[in-house]
């Protein structure tokens, strides 16, 4: 570190109050909160990638808890109707073989499994029991009876009486409501960083015009310069959603309406709240750094928007690519959009709504803020190095240059 110069926290400490001040108390700063009344469109292309993924996930399944013969004298009856019916018979699978004789607790079974499974059907073809959720009871009464009629195959077919246990919910049911919460929950972290993250841009842009950030380079790292800009952006940003969420809950408490209530997420609310600002810190740090980067390769203001178009586009598409792996939890194509950085908090915050697991959160947000460091200081260098030849190492050693001659000048003609 030279001499004189503040170390790189405090020196970005001094850049992000600066700039926190100049912007909060800026008129352009009112039109900025108006922002969030225009994505409408990136809304609905997200609400119709919603209620794909929704379809997708909405094949529930009846699972079969009987003996062996049984269970699959009821497996082939299901396929021989669902050939005959073309559609409207639902997925079935053993989940458990059951000895002729032995109790089975299905009611405890449906609530401890996951996925897809919305029902259980139990006893004998001649006397099956179906444990079901009421709406479900109901719809799949008739179609269980069916399946047991064809797998007694008697002549003629005599529909058995079907027992229905009724349960609060199902595993498919639960799955269905976290996958809503999920999706909301990204398509809201996506609209507010696109908004958000473009502040950072028409920052740089501005001070690279009247050469404020060439007096901030020449005076303090360019890295506490860049990390400054990025945290001040956050925190107001911030502000900026504090004030959202304030308009949202006045205007509807005098309306007299609600919040919509989302199902409850795996981990809670109170952790979920907190994992959705620590994701949004970490992705708006991130396509922050970058747009910091892109300022750094445009001269002109015409040159940014040409150059941030493509990054705006890129981050759109992980943004879809991010929400069609809601609902793969576990599978590659999820694992590889936790592991990419600009995709990981869209696949992470999702994670938090289906998923109670803690470390998994741990490690994405730790490898989070290594790229954010790294995406900072690779930024910084290619600002230094292409934007500020005539800054620190240009200008700056020319003035250097010119006070040290100065110097020995006036030290000769004292000699």
């Amino acid at each position: 570190m030279s001499e004189g110069r503040l170390p790189l926290m405090q020196a970005a400490l001094v850049v992000a109050r600066r700039d926190i001040g100049a912007i909060l108390f800026s008129r352009s700063f009112i039109f900025f909160l108006l922002a969030p009344l225009f994505p409408l469109v990136v809304g609905a292309l997200a609400g119709g990638i919603g209620r794909q993924v929704s379809t997708e996930a909405a094949a529930p399944q009846i699972g079969i808890a009987m003996s062996a013969a049984d269970g699959a004298a009821m497996l082939a009856a299901r396929e021989r109707i669902a050939r005959q019916l073309s559609g409207g018979v639902p997925d079935m699978a053993i989940i458990q073989t059951v000895p002729p004789g032995e109790s089975f607790d299905a009611r405890a079974t449906l609530a401890e499994k996951g996925g897809n499974l919305a029902a259980i059907v139990s006893g004998t073809p001649a006397a099956p029991v179906l444990t079901a959720t009421a709406e479900r009871g109901s719809m799949w009464r008739g179609v269980v009876g069916m399946i047991g009629a064809a797998a007694l195959e008697t002549e003629p077919a005599q529909f058995p009486p079907v027992a229905v246990q009724t349960v609060t919910t199902s595993g498919a049911a639960q799955m269905q409501d976290r996958l809503a919460t999920a999706q909301a929950a990204q398509l809201l972290l996506f609209l507010l960083m696109m908004v958000l993250a473009g502040m950072v841009l028409s920052n740089l842009v501005e001070e690279k015009g009247n050469k404020i950030i060439e007096i901030l380079a020449a005076a303090i790292p360019m890295d506490a310069v860049f990390l400054g800009k990025l945290f001040a952006m956050l925190a107001v940003s911030m502000v900026g959603i504090a004030v959202w969420t304030s308009t949202i809950l006045l205007v509807l408490s005098l309306g007299g309406s609600g919040m919509p209530v989302l199902p409850t997420p795996a981990v809670g609310w109170p952790l979920f709240v907190a994992f959705g600002v620590l994701y949004f810190s970490a992705g708006y740090l991130l396509l922050g750094s970058i747009f910091l980067a892109i300022g750094s390769l445009a001269t002109t203001v015409r040159e940014v928007q040409t150059l941030s178009m493509p990054a705006s586009m890129a981050q759109i598409l992980l943004f879809f690519f991010a929400s069609s792996t809601v609902n793969r939890i576990g599978q590659p194509v999820e694992l590889i959009a936790v592991a990419f950085p600009l995709s990981s908090p869209f696949a992470m915050l999702s994670r938090a709504a289906q998923q109670d697991a803690l470390w998994p959160h741990a490690l994405a947000l730790a490898w989070q803020a290594v790229c954010v460091a790294v995406f900072i200081r690779v930024g910084s260098r290619l600002f230094r190095t292409r934007v500020m030849k005539s800054g620190p190492q240009g200008a700056g050693r020319k003035r250097r240059g010119i006070f040290a001659r100065l110097f020995r000048l006036r030290s000769g003609k004292a000699a």
